[in-house]
């Protein structure tokens, strides 16, 4: 049911994909994506785990080559992007880097020295809420300030594309929103940003558009008001009936649904319930349609662990300090 689906490359787009494809083996993790990120933008790739999030991700940031399909970032294939074209680039994973034995500060001035323009580093730590644990040590710091710490490694090199991958994780409701504001501010300076996550709140609140991935193919793109056809954004009144039944159905006008229960039993249903669909649930009501059901083998090609040698890395460390070594 995808929508909006571009037909060639998008000239001057921070990101454009036309049929992407990764296989490993035999087996396809990525069966022929395509989709733009305009400048400016936040992006969220959503998709349960095997779906072929990850592969995406790898590939437009030139860890993984693509199988097939054009890909590029920032107007370059990713794959044979320098060290040029990954200091434009700021990289959060899921799981950052070990802790390190050096304070916050020396972190992060030390991640800026790789990069031609970088923030001011005090700016930065600022920025990210860390400015009292400046001097802390790492391996000092709670969970949360590892995680506000990774984001400022990513964007001390003052990036045009920041790629963060379930960026939340782990995060109490504050620290949450306190994390949210920092992204807003990240888009008001004009940085891309391509998201993953799976709270979709998280993608309804900071996204421009999201697309939906399921098997390795694009299930819908859109406004996050616009996903799903017609009928999944229908409101849904659900009740139980005289013997305890669940019961449900979905109507533009909700409130004659319940006006007619209330007249045909004399008094209100039992657990009756108004719902109107929010993103989450037209998430599941797709990835359901597209019939997801991620067996081992299709986990296995998502990691790409198999076929190439090992999984996602899981530091930023290669892809900036490394590759000026």
């Amino acid at each position: 049911m995808t929508s909006q689906l571009p037909d060639g490359p998008a000239a001057g787009a921070a990101v454009s994909v036309r049929d992407l494809r990764k296989s490993y083996g035999s087996l396809e993790a990525l069966r022929g994506v395509s989709f733009d990120i305009e400048r400016g933008e936040t992006f969220a790739l959503l998709g349960p785990n095997g779906a072929g999030k990850s592969s995406t991700i790898e590939i437009l940031e030139g860890y993984r080559d693509r199988s097939g399909g054009f890909a590029s970032v920032l107007g370059v294939d990713p794959h044979r992007g320098g060290v040029e074209w990954k200091a434009r680039l700021g990289i959060v994973l899921q799981s950052g880097a070990e802790a390190a034995d050096v304070t916050v500060r020396e972190q992060v001035a030390h991640f800026a020295r790789f990069y031609p323009r970088p923030r001011d580093v005090d700016e930065v730590i600022s920025a990210v809420g860390l400015t009292d644990k400046a001097k802390t040590r790492i391996r000092n710091l709670s969970g949360g300030q590892r995680r506000r710490l990774d984001v400022a490694l990513g964007v001390v090199g003052r990036p045009e594309l920041l790629f963060l991958d379930e960026p939340t994780t782990g995060f109490d409701p504050e620290a949450r929103h306190e994390f949210w504001d920092l992204i807003r501010g990240l888009k008001r300076e004009g940085t891309t940003i391509l998201l993953t996550t799976h709270y979709l709140d998280e993608a309804a609140q900071l996204s421009d558009r999201v697309a939906v991935i399921a098997r390795g193919t694009l299930v819908d793109i859109g406004a996050v008001d616009a996903i799903g056809d017609a009928s999944a954004r229908v409101p849904i009144v659900r009740w139980r009936d005289s013997a305890g039944r669940p019961r449900s159905e979905r109507s533009e006008t909700p409130g004659a649904v319940v006006a007619r229960l209330i007249a045909e039993l004399g008094t209100e249903p039992r657990n009756l319930e108004v719902i109107r669909p929010s993103l989450e649930d037209i998430y599941l009501e797709l990835v359901r349609e597209t019939d997801t059901a991620i067996d081992p083998m299709t986990s296995a090609a998502e990691s790409g662990s198999a076929a190439e040698g090992g999984g996602r890395r899981s530091s930023r460390h290669s892809a900036t300090e490394g590759d000026r070594a």
